[in-house]
């Protein structure tokens, strides 16, 4: 297979490029606001697009839908067209699915309680240690019981549970606090006001539909919009790192490829890591270390090069530097540590290039063939093929109905899970305190007895030969998901 082509950013004293068999060892954009991080992000998605590579990207500003339509010519795209020399240029449609976590902007994105799992929910809501041991608790119970928790009703139904039998599961699990509960039934009243309870339910995001081609061989930009997102940074980091988990647990080895599967583009980065618990912590630079072997290559997005945690910066090869102010000590010591990630160039003071570069410029160091770093380049960034800038209502509204996916998630399907199978169960305790009179019933839960999906009956199966409390649980994934919720 002949290789392929470098991905162009720009030029410099000579032309900057992205080795595609590089492309999965990760990068990092980074720059002030209004330096030009998001027109890079841009020509980055157009390249890989080209090449058949999909990717996906955070919308944090609204503009980056334009990337759907052909660009227009202006006199400064043409003297950066000949400043840089490309004489293949011209102006370009890239295919294009929108997303949108509460469903007015693009396709709804959901997933369900249970494949968010208890770590990512925790920090979500953002509980303390207690909390979150309660959480693990009703996630343990409803594992047991083979009770699916898919939406928001669900996990409120079992903290229910859990609170009514908290006497019967404190022999089980310790303690169960009926504080610890209010508050979690508090966090979920204010994900609810945000609009969170929308992220969970199904039809859950098939990773498949993320991962398309068209009939070009072009790789599809699948664009989350993340301007209404970002007024719940919780929610939209949580969103993040359940989908990094999930390709990291779903996509199978592939070794070393010429191009990666899936290149992911997070925006205002700084949001995965804020206020992060050192055992997430922990996962995260674990799943960013190893995913690269998945073929998917993640790209961080963000003003300041501290706002990556040093062993998840270290594992960032690709390199675009924008210009960084240096007004406070901060902002200094932020200038200096983005300076000495680069390899030496004899003949550029990097230090103080950083501070130099405008809007549209910036420092590149990308991998060679080998995994090296080059020498960084003071560069100029190429301008994009697409429109700079969103698309209007109307093409948006055409966007998602020309959509391969359209269809699939508009309608929510609530099917039978933990809320159906208490309600039910109520009702035949309160039909028996009816009929006996007596009050006394069985303090031993008494099981659905409905029939079990091929799924259920799997799961069920092997937990009985494994024979262990492992066994019994859903095999939790490596940020706390759970493989087989939905499937």
């Amino acid at each position: 297979m002949p290789m392929l082509d470098p991905l162009l950013i720009g030029k410099g004293a000579q032309r900057v490029s992205l080795l595609p068999a590089m492309a999965n060892r990760h990068g990092l954009i980074a720059g002030a606001t209004g330096t030009g991080k998001t027109i890079t992000l841009q020509i980055l998605a157009e390249q890989f697009s080209r090449i058949g590579v999909p990717v996906l990207m955070a919308d944090v500003k609204g503009d980056l839908t334009g990337i759907s339509q052909a660009g227009r010519a202006s006199s400064a795209i043409a003297e950066r067209v000949k400043a840089i020399g490309i004489d293949d240029f011209a102006f370009d449609a890239f295919p294009a699915v929108l997303w949108d976590v509460f469903g007015d902007q693009g396709h709804p994105v959901r997933t369900t309680i249970s494949e968010m799992g208890p770590l990512l929910l925790s920090r979500l809501l953002n509980l303390n240690d207690t909390q979150q041991g309660v959480l693990s608790l009703v996630f343990r119970v409803a594992d047991e019981h083979g009770w699916l928790l898919l939406d928001i009703k669900d996990l409120r139904q079992m903290l229910k549970y859990v609170a009514d039998h908290a006497a019967e599961l404190q022999t089980l699990y310790g303690n169960v606090s009926p504080a610890s509960v209010g508050a979690i039934q508090r966090r979920l009243i204010a994900l609810e006001d945000q609009g969170g309870d929308r992220l969970f339910g199904e039809p859950a995001l098939n990773l498949e539909d993320l991962m398309k081609t068209d009939s070009q061989g072009r790789g599809v930009i699948n664009i989350l919009a993340a301007d209404q997102l970002m007024a719940a940074p919780q929610l939209y980091a949580s969103f993040l790192l359940w989908l990094l988990s999930e390709l990291f647990e779903r996509l199978p080895e592939t070794g070393d490829r010429d191009r990666p599967k899936l290149v992911l583009f997070f925006d205002e980065a700084h949001i995965l890591f804020d206020d992060t618990p050192d055992i997430l912590l922990d996962k995260i630079e674990h799943v960013v270390r190893l995913i690269r072997s998945k073929s998917v290559g993640v790209f961080f997005v963000t003003q300041n090069p501290l706002d990556i945690p040093d062993a998840v910066l270290a594992q960032l090869g690709n390199r675009v530097q924008h210009a960084l102010r240096a007004f406070t000590p901060r902002d200094q010591k932020a200038v200096r540590a983005a300076a000495q990630t680069f390899r030496v160039n004899p003949e550029l003071d990097t230090e103080a290039a950083i501070t130099q570069l405008g809007v549209g410029e910036a420092l590149v160091s990308t991998l060679d063939a080998k995994g090296r770093p080059s020498v960084v380049e003071r560069a100029l960034i190429a301008p994009p093929r697409s429109q700079i800038g969103p698309v209007d209502a109307d093409q948006r509204r055409r966007l998602v109905q020309a959509s391969p996916v359209y269809g699939i998630y508009e309608t929510p399907v609530d099917r039978e899970s933990a809320y159906e199978i208490l309600q039910r169960r109520a009702q035949q305790a309160e039909a028996a305190e009816e009929i006996f009179g007596s009050g006394k019933t069985s303090s031993k839960p008494v099981r659905s007895r409905r029939s079990q999906t091929p799924v259920e009956a799997m799961i069920t199966s092997a937990a009985r030969s494994m024979g262990t409390q492992l066994g019994r649980s859903l095999i939790r994934g490596v940020l706390g998901s759970l493989l087989g919720g939905r499937r």
